[in-house]
């Protein structure tokens, strides 16, 4: 079976279920506490939003070097200058740390409990500083659900420097 596939099924079965206001259980048992705990500090984040358009949004990235942080959203007018929660995390990391930083792990939540994973342009930014198996929690149709980065964005642009 092609490996895509395989993940696909993998993800599949990650499927968490649950809202903001429960814990968070995938089919297996509970969410591990360190991933309950960066959504919780997620979602906490999502109360700082700037979002009249759509929707409060946070994020936290757990960093190789033990420290997390997060970001909100920063919704415009111009939907297309909107700064994502993601992104605004990934910023903030870079700003604090350098950016030789690493992400393990990475919640997302919002406040209206609609589907939201990453768009494209924070899942490309991720891609040049996060661990290709890190493990990404976000709102889903059928609730919160958990992938790897790499099943989110398998076909990531590189570029080789000289």
């Amino acid at each position: 079976m092609p490996r895509h596939v395989q993940r696909e099924r993998e993800c599949d079965s990650l499927m968490v279920h649950g809202s903001a206001d429960q814990n968070t259980s995938h089919s297996n048992g509970p969410l591990d506490a360190a991933l309950e705990s960066l959504l919780g500090l997620a979602r906490q984040a999502a109360l700082h939003s700037y979002a009249p358009y759509w929707a409060q949004s946070g994020a936290a990235l757990r960093l190789t070097n033990g420290e997390t942080v997060t970001g909100t959203n920063v919704e415009n007018v111009s939907y297309g200058l909107t700064i994502c929660a993601e992104r605004a995390a990934l910023v903030q990391a870079v700003s604090e740390f350098g950016p030789q930083i690493r992400v393990e792990a990475v919640a997302i939540a919002n406040l209206n409990e609609a589907a939201s994973p990453p768009c494209g342009a924070c899942r490309q930014v991720l891609a040049e500083f996060i661990l290709p198996e890190a493990p990404v929690v976000f709102p889903a149709a059928g609730g919160m659900r958990v992938m790897p980065f790499s099943a989110l964005m398998p076909l990531a642009f590189e570029m080789k420097l000289k």
